[in-house]
């Protein structure tokens, strides 16, 4: 018998990616793939994503519907990078046109959201919480370090404004920066990962925080001081992910406190990663502060959140 699914899709930066959710919200498949990026080079530009996301989501698409007897009920896809009327970047629109072609096609609902929703969507939908009205996301990746107050709304969407963060450079474009540097392929979060855990202790560098702000402009030239002195490349990688980690820790502390929260969920690319979770999460429970984590490929860009929110959002329609 044929069953009802829902679709996401997002074309992020350097992902692009397709979701299939069954009835009961279990993922029924995902594929994705990352866009290509010439070694030594630390991105593409805007137009390269386009064609790029153009080329690669009809085949992901085909992926995940492959040998499956189906019905589309709802589609979920991620359509600017932020919840800000003038948050725009072209590389959305390719992921825009596909859904709104198969939305229109098959007569279905379209759900359309920011990427960093996509993200807090992912979150919610693999960690299973928070459930509660009110919390915190902190959502750091190469584009983005930001610490974000979410609150629930009646139409079960949420509100997400944002409170803090990094005033320079991001978590992600710091990880790239050493990471190139050191010679590992952009981008170089999950090779950086296996890099540290070489290391026996972490280079030290330092830690700006400022009540809910944090400065990373500082630590990346010391890591690259370092570099440049003959630093060991594994405790050097170490180093990058400890002074992430404690960065993380101090401003969601500070967070939880000025709010009045007892829950935070991390997630983004350099979220995945299990040596910052890891240290949070110990810092956070001292002050009963309770850390959320999605499933490590889930935290990364992936369109499971687009399609969580439109399977959340129309199953109880259907």
């Amino acid at each position: 018998m044929s069953q009802k699914v829902y679709l996401g899709i997002d074309t992020s930066c350097y992902t692009t990616s397709a979701a299939l959710l069954a009835e009961d919200g279990s993922l029924l498949a995902e594929a994705r793939q990352i866009l290509s990026v010439k070694p030594g080079r630390c991105g593409l530009q805007q137009s390269e994503m386009v064609f790029q996301h153009t080329r690669n989501l009809p085949r992901l698409v085909e992926e995940v519907f492959a040998d499956k007897d189906c019905t589309l009920a709802a589609i979920g896809v991620s359509g600017y990078p932020r919840p800000l009327a003038d948050s725009y970047m072209p590389a959305f629109l390719a992921g825009m046109s596909v859904a709104r072609s198969l939305a229109a096609a098959y007569k279905v609902p379209l759900e359309v959201i920011s990427h960093q929703e996509n993200h807090l969507e992912a979150g919610l939908w693999s960690a299973g919480g928070p459930q509660a009205e009110r919390f915190l996301l902190l959502h750091a990746s190469g584009g983005t370090t930001d610490l974000l107050l979410c609150e629930r709304r009646e139409d079960s969407r949420y509100n997400l404004t944002q409170v803090g963060g990094s005033l320079d450079l991001h978590a992600g474009q710091f990880v790239d920066r050493i990471g190139v540097a050191l010679g590992l392929q952009f981008p170089t979060g999950p090779a950086l990962e296996q890099l540290a855990e070489q290391a026996e202790k972490p280079l030290e560098l330092p830690v700006s925080v400022r009540k809910l702000d944090v400065s990373l402009s500082g630590p990346a030239t010391a890591a690259m001081r370092k570099l440049e002195a003959g630093a060991n490349a594994a405790s050097l990688a170490l180093g990058v992910e400890h002074t992430l980690a404690e960065t993380f820790a101090r401003l969601l502390r500070n967070g939880a406190a000025a709010y009045g929260v007892r829950d935070v969920i991390l997630v983004g690319g350099v979220g995945s990663n299990k040596y910052i979770r890891k240290h949070v999460e110990e810092k956070l429970a001292k002050r009963r502060v309770r850390l959320w984590v999605p499933e490590g490929r889930f935290s990364c860009d992936n369109a499971s959140g687009c399609a969580a929110v439109a399977w959340r959002l129309h199953k109880k329609n259907d």
